[in-house]
């Protein structure tokens, strides 16, 4: 992993992100290795220098808003102003049932994403914050130091249309959609414009991407040993996912453009496990990624 990172700040990629899971993503049985993310996060910002870095997204219901507030706090000074702090309502029922945590209903997960995202922002922001909320409570908090950052972005990752991009129209710097085709992406992306009018906000000041599965080899052969891999992992998802870079990097590329079409202003790959594919990595950066700098 911290190949990967270095690999990353030096080759023009310009974020990192970990993932906020206490066992493998997708959902293998519970027996793959998965590392904790804020400290996973730390070691991070530590080890590179130019890339932004955060978690898409941190979920709600694995800790309280404070604790997120003061971690992400201290990885910005750590990481000299580079941290982003993704959040979502989480949808990992197997993960929260192993661990005895509450699981409820999606509505109170996306009220309980909305409070969190207000309490963050105060934590962030305000000099002592106050809230009163159905699930969180502040009184007189301080959260000192700040941010190094004078606004530490807050992204809001999910495609839920009645709640999820309400609340990034009217909480989050940024939006992040999982997995969805290149059409799909663009008619939610208009879905939060539709939001953001009705919370009077412009919608150009919402960035927008899209997290893609990397499964691109640097060539034929590599290409076939990705899509093994492609399959083991998502082979039985039954969630419909089509948002994934397979086959070369001609392919890839194609399905890049269709994102850039689309709108999308970043594009994230995503690696489950290890070991990675550094020629797959660096066949990328030399032939998809210049085509849209």
């Amino acid at each position: 992993m911290r190949r990967l990172w270095r690999f990353a700040d030096d080759n023009g990629f310009d974020w990192f992100s970990v993932s906020d899971h206490f066992q493998e993503s997708p959902p293998q049985g519970g027996d793959g290795d998965c590392f904790e993310a804020l400290t996973s996060l730390t070691a991070l910002a530590l080890e590179t220098s130019r890339v932004r870095v955060g978690c898409l997204v941190f979920c709600v219901g694995y800790r309280h808003p404070g604790v997120l507030a003061k971690a992400m706090s201290t990885i910005d000074h750590l990481s000299r102003g580079r941290a982003d702090c993704g959040l979502g309502a989480g949808w990992h029922e197997s993960e929260f049932a192993a661990y005895g945590l509450p699981f409820p209903s999606i509505r109170e997960r996306e009220d309980q994403l909305e409070e969190y995202a207000q309490v963050l922002r105060l934590l962030f922001d305000e000099r002592r914050a106050d809230f009163s909320g159905t699930y969180y409570t502040l009184h007189d908090a301080p959260n000192n130091p700040k941010p190094l950052q004078a606004h530490l972005p807050i992204w809001i990752g999910g495609s839920g249309e009645k709640r999820t991009l309400r609340a990034a129209a009217r909480h989050a710097d940024g939006w992040n959609a999982p997995y969805l085709a290149p059409d799909e992406w663009r008619r939610k992306s208009a879905v939060l414009d539709d939001w953001c009018e009705k919370a009077r906000r412009d919608p150009a000041s919402i960035a927008r991407t899209i997290n893609v599965g990397f499964y691109m080899g640097a060539d034929p052969v590599g290409a076939k040993r990705h899509e093994e891999l492609y399959q083991r992992h998502w082979g039985n998802d039954r969630r419909g996912m089509t948002g994934f870079l397979r086959g070369t990097a001609t392919e890839a590329a194609d399905v890049v453009a269709k994102f850039a079409a689309a709108g999308a202003q970043r594009l994230n790959i995503a690696l489950r496990e290890g070991p990675y594919d550094f020629d797959a990595l660096a066949a990328f950066r030399e032939r998809v990624m210049p085509q849209f700098a």
